[in-house]
Order: structure tokens, then C-alpha cells, then sequence
């Protein structure tokens, strides 16, 4: 007998394992915002609940993209209490589907954000970093809208705070990738800035006046930063995967930065077309462009499965991203009403046909075989 290594094996991908399983009811979530979407601007949908168009910003902030957060939270810990908050917001979003009173959905999606906050006290505990320091007052500000809806609140009012949840969000996200190339005085800034966007949030709700304004300046000062800091401005000049994420991020960066520039100069924006252009450049033209850049490293870490970048990914970016400039715009800007409904609906597709592509993409490469040998695959 010899000591000699065994020859290589084909490996395939890891079984979904059950937390994949969280991922369903962010799906149900989605689909159903999206169609809320298409009613809200007057075009056919496949379901026409008369609850939808009320819940459609709660179902897509909190019930898709809180529950995605809440899972990569979840993966990050590594203990299964952690998975208590997206369970929580996934469930609290299929409530506000469901044939019961809304204040049932309502309430555990509170208590999902509720849940969302204390995650952080642990990965806190382990390492005191500013990158979670954000994230965890995103999470507060989430809970803090979620608590004012169950309360009664009109949803307009409660845009700048989950607003304010998904930037600080994705902006620890981005210190805890490109912290390196950010420099060591980065997370420090980005806690300043942070605190900056809340104390302009609480603002905006109590002296709308000069508080919407001021978080437009707070806003823009804190995108400004990361996307001078940012390490896509380089990345952006490679090929493959890395292109295709740089691209992502900054156009998101740019959407933001409408948003900001909309609330410095039109103030609280509560209704008509500059309400429609805060809340789609912030929750898609920044949200979503974000979450298409970081789908392929995020969710094989969730679901155990790769993600293969192929460069049919373009597409429904390049259509998210042309659709939300004809609806803003085309549509809102100079008031035509059918290029805003063309750009909505042809919104709802883009989002569609990335999951599509990403969820093929999952299953072709979990069917083919790889020759690579498994340890140096783990390594």
C-alpha cells in the first residue's frame, strides 16, 4: 500500500439546506409587491387583491429585502436563534397576504426588526466592528418604521426611514468587502455619517420643513463618500463577475444621489411625481442594483449552492436601470404618462428576469459536475 492521495472525484454542489427554505416567503413577498407594483400604475396584473396596492412598500422593504438581510445575517452568525428574524419577516409578510387583520402582519414584522436588531448584538460581541456598528443602526431605524406602521403612520411618512435601513445596510455591507481599500479611517466615518442620516431621519418626521432637506444633504454627503471610496471605480475596468458588480454598485450609487438631490431641493416629497422619484431611485434604482451586485457571492453563502456569473446577468440590469430613467424621467419629470407606465411595468420585468436568470443559473450548475478535487475546492 502506498500514502498516496486518492485520485480526484466529481463534486457537486451541497443539498439546499433548510434555511434556503426562509427564501420562499421573500419570493412570495416579492411576487406580490411586484404585482402591487403593476396595479398601482394602472396596468393588468395577474392578482388584484384590494390589499395589495396598501402593503406593496412593506411586502418589498421588509418582506423580501429584510428577510434576504436577515438570512445573510443569520449565515454570518452561525447559531439557529439567529435565523428567528427572517422567520419573523417572512412570516410577517405572508400575513399581510393573508385573509387576517393587518395589524397581524404587521406586528411580527416589528417584531422581525425587533429580532433584526438584536442579531447584531452578538456579531457585535464578537468583534466590535464599525461595519456592524451601521448595519445595527440600519436595523433601528427599520424597527422604528415597522413600530410607527403598526401605530398608524401614513407610508409616506415612514419612506426616509427605511430608507435610511437599507443604506446603512448596504453601506456597512460595503465597509465590511472594501474595508482595505477604504482606508483606516473609514469606519469611523461611515459611523459619523451614519449617525448624521438618523439624526436628519427623526428630523424629517418632526420639523418636515427643514429635516427633509437636511437628510437630502446627510444622504448625499454619505453616498458621496462611498462611491469616492469605493473600490468599483477601479474594479469597474476588469472583465467577468468583477465588472459586472462594479457596474452594479455604481449605478446604484447614482440613483441615490437623485434621491438626495430630490429631498435638498423638493423637500418632504410626500405625494406626485418627486415622491415617485425618491422612493423608486432609492428602493430600486439603488436597492435592487445593490442586491443584483451581491447576489452572486451572498447567495451561494446562504443557500450552499453556486452562482455562477454569466453574462446574461447584463440584460435585466441594463433593463432595470434604462426602465427606471424612462419612469422617472420620461414619466415623472415631463409628465408622460404612458412612459411612466411602460418604465413601471418594464421595472417589475427586470426584476423578474434576474431571479429568473440567477435561479437557472443555480440549478444548471448544481447539475453539472465538476472535476475540481474537493479539498482544493474548499481551500
Amino acid at each position: 500500500m502506498t500514502n498516496a492521495a486518492p485520485p480526484p472525484r466529481p463534486a457537486t454542489a451541497r443539498p439546499t439546506t433548510p434555511r434556503g427554505v426562509l427564501l420562499v416567503p421573500a419570493g412570495v413577498a416579492m411576487l406580490a409587491g411586484l404585482d402591487a407594483a403593476l396595479l398601482l400604475i394602472g396596468v393588468p396584473a395577474p392578482v388584484t387583491a384590494e390589499r395589495l396596492p396598501d402593503v406593496h412598500g412593506m411586502l418589498m422593504v421588509l418582506g423580501f429585502v429584510g428577510t434576504l438581510v436577515c438570512l445573510e445575517r443569520a449565515v454570518a452568525l452561525g447559531k439557529p436563534v439567529g435565523y428567528l428574524a427572517p422567520g419573523l419577516l417572512g412570516a410577517g409578510g405572508l400575513l399581510l397576504l393573508a385573509p387576517v387583520p393587518l395589524a397581524a402582519g404587521r406586528t411580527v414584522l416589528l417584531l422581525g426588526m425587533l429580532a433584526m436588531s438584536l442579531l447584531y448584538v452578538p456579531l457585535w460581541r464578537r468583534q466590535r466592528d464599525d461595519a456592524v456598528l451601521v448595519q445595527a443602526l440600519g436595523a433601528v431605524l427599520g424597527a422604528g418604521a415597522a413600530a410607527m406602521w403598526l401605530g398608524g403612520v401614513e407610508m409616506a411618512l415612514l419612506v426616509p426611514w427605511l430608507a435610511g435601513f437599507l443604506v446603512l445596510t448596504i453601506a456597512g455591507e460595503r465597509l465590511e468587502l472594501a474595508r482595505l481599500a477604504m482606508g483606516p479611517t473609514a469606519g469611523p466615518t461611515l459611523v459619523l455619517l451614519s449617525v448624521g442620516l438618523i439624526a436628519t431621519t427623526v428630523a424629517s418626521l418632526l420639523w418636515p420643513d427643514a429635516g427633509y432637506p437636511l437628510l437630502g444633504l446627510a444622504l448625499a454627503a454619505l453616498t458621496g463618500w462611498l462611491v469616492s471610496h469605493d473600490v468599483a471605480w477601479r474594479t469597474v475596468r476588469r472583465a467577468g463577475l468583477t465588472r459586472f458588480m462594479a457596474a452594479s454598485m455604481l449605478a446604484g450609487y447614482f440613483w441615490l444621489l437623485i434621491a438626495a438631490g430630490t429631498w435638498m431641493l423638493q423637500g418632504s416629497a410626500l405625494s406626485g411625481a418627486a415622491y415617485d422619484v425618491v422612493i423608486h431611485a432609492t428602493f430600486l434604482g439603488f436597492t435592487i442594483s445593490m442586491i443584483m451586485a451581491h447576489a452572486p457571492v451572498i447567495l451561494p453563502a446562504v443557500l450552499r449552492r453556486p452562482l455562477p456569473y454569466r453574462t446574461v446577468l447584463w440584460a435585466p440590469l441594463v433593463l432595470l436601470h434604462a426602465s427606471l430613467a424612462l419612469r422617472l424621467w420620461i414619466g415623472d419629470a415631463l409628465e408622460v404618462h404612458l412612459a411612466w407606465q411602460i418604465g413601471g411595468a418594464t421595472n417589475v420585468v427586470a426584476l423578474l428576469s434576474f431571479f429568473a436568470l440567477a435561479a437557472w443559473s443555480v440549478l444548471t450548475a448544481a447539475r453539472r459536475p465538476s472535476t475540481v478535487p474537493v479539498k482544493e475546492k474548499a481551500a
